[in-house]
């Protein structure tokens, strides 16, 4: 991290460093950041404390129209082997469930299959078909008062939470001591960047990378 940070200053893209490494005395003796957390009376023992069981991660921003050239610079000194995009799962949330099963089955017009899903309240993110049942009256005489959209609902329910496609995220990069291939499963990133890895930050964490 210190690698890539000098690269920055001496490159002159501006960042930013998050969370409790920011204020970390480890960060500052290694120029990570230049904040002095006994100077401004930080918390300064983020690498020394106990109860923090998950491994040392620093939250690291980088100016939107330059962050390729950091990436690029810790493909081009570590490897391309070992340097990948990390992979993030969309799934299904209520509204894509109906919305989805609706054009599967072809058995409602789409305004019909859209008026439902905007009957799926927003607030709180996440809401559940069920719940969206129980809080509107709307969809729920919708619901009661055709068989159709009763069974496109039911069907819908059943696929809600399911995993529905890959993307990119949208700022994670891993870094390897071995060739990627040896501890996860990469694909090759559609735009050309390089590689992405198969499985997401959480399990690789779990995996040590």
């Amino acid at each position: 991290v210190r690698d890539f940070a000098n690269f920055a200053r001496r490159q002159g893209i501006f960042f930013g460093v998050r969370g409790s490494a920011a204020g970390s005395m480890t960060s500052y003796c290694v120029d990570i950041t230049d904040v002095d957390p006994l100077q401004y009376g930080l918390t300064f023992e983020r690498f020394l404390n106990p109860e923090r069981l998950s491994m040392p991660d620093i939250d690291m921003d980088f100016e939107d129209g330059r962050r390729q050239e950091v990436i690029d610079y810790v493909v081009n000194k570590y490897g391309r082997d070992r340097v990948a995009q990390i992979i993030t799962f969309g799934t299904l949330a209520a509204r894509a469930a109906i919305r989805d099963c609706g054009r599967a089955m072809n058995k409602m017009p789409m305004p019909e299959i859209d008026k439902l899903c905007k009957m799926i309240p927003t607030i709180p993110v996440g809401m559940k078909i069920d719940k969206a049942l129980e809080v509107n009256p709307e969809l729920k005489a919708a619901y009661e008062g055709s068989a159709q959209t009763r069974e496109l609902i039911d069907t819908a329910k059943r696929l809600e939470g399911l995993t529905r496609h890959d993307s990119v995220h949208a700022a994670g990069v891993v870094i390897a001591a071995d060739p990627l291939w040896e501890n996860v499963p990469i694909q090759k990133a559609d735009d050309g960047i390089g590689y992405v890895t198969g499985y997401p930050a959480g399990v690789l964490e779990k995996i040590g990378l």
